[in-house]
């Protein structure tokens, strides 16, 4: 397993493998993650997965910088051709694709030729994996998207993003959790509040999984502002 610890600060440490985007290494991130925490080491303060690397965050004054380095080296000798934790939760999302709120929707299907009922059908037919999360609170990159709808970002990026956008970055797709600058090509608009700072109930993983599914007007204003975790909370119960 091509794989190395380094350090990252006076607090961290990453354990870094092969610069691929690719599931098998999200797995091998996900799998030293998972082995780690379940040993409760006193002063580790977070850990947080990527795509090729996952940091872990201790106190110094708890932890000493080079036991925790060899700590590290050993538990990647033990993992080693193992998979400790490759399966996460599916999450079904409604989205509305039209014009109107997919802001570049026809700018997507021109750009590859394709209808604008292809690029729908292109990428609702996926379900998509969380790499990692960032940038906004919320926010999940998902890997899977379909060649056929890599689009590059716009060369300026929008001011303001509405919050339930969703979106299309080169090679990967996701959405909006909140209102926000950003460059990726809109293609429709979930209906759900994807993330709130007063209901923590739920949290999106590493490994995960998301797939969206077309809705039209009327069930895209039935579900507005339902909040993500009561949505999937009652889809697990029907």
């Amino acid at each position: 397993m091509n794989s190395k610890v380094i350090f990252s600060g006076d607090t961290s440490i990453n354990v870094v493998f092969e610069n691929v985007v690719s599931e098998k290494i999200s797995n091998q991130v996900l799998s030293i993650a998972k082995l780690v925490e379940r040993q409760h080491i006193n002063g580790l303060v977070d850990i947080i997965p990527a795509y090729r690397e996952v940091t872990f965050v201790f106190d110094p004054l708890v932890i000493d910088i080079a036991s925790f380095k060899q700590f590290l080296e050993k538990q990647l000798n033990k993992m080693d051709g193992e998979i400790v934790d490759k399966n996460g939760r599916h999450y079904d999302i409604p989205v509305l694709y039209n014009d109107e709120v997919g802001l570049d929707l026809l700018e997507v299907a021109k750009y590859h030729g394709l209808s604008i009922e292809e690029v729908i059908h292109l990428h609702t037919a996926q379900a998509y994996r969380i790499y990692m999360l960032g940038f906004l609170p919320g926010f999940a990159y998902l890997g899977g998207l379909d060649v056929k709808l890599h689009t590059p970002r716009k060369k300026t990026p929008r001011l303001r993003i509405p919050a339930g956008s969703i979106a299309i970055g080169g090679e990967q797709t996701g959405y909006y959790p909140v209102d926000s600058p950003g460059g990726w090509q809109i293609i429709g608009q979930t209906p759900l509040v994807m993330f709130d700072s007063n209901r923590p109930e739920i949290k999106l993983h590493a490994g995960d999984r998301m797939k969206f599914y077309a809705i039209d007007k009327l069930e895209f204003q039935k579900l507005k502002g339902t909040h993500f975790y009561d949505f999937v909370s009652k889809e697990k119960t029907l």
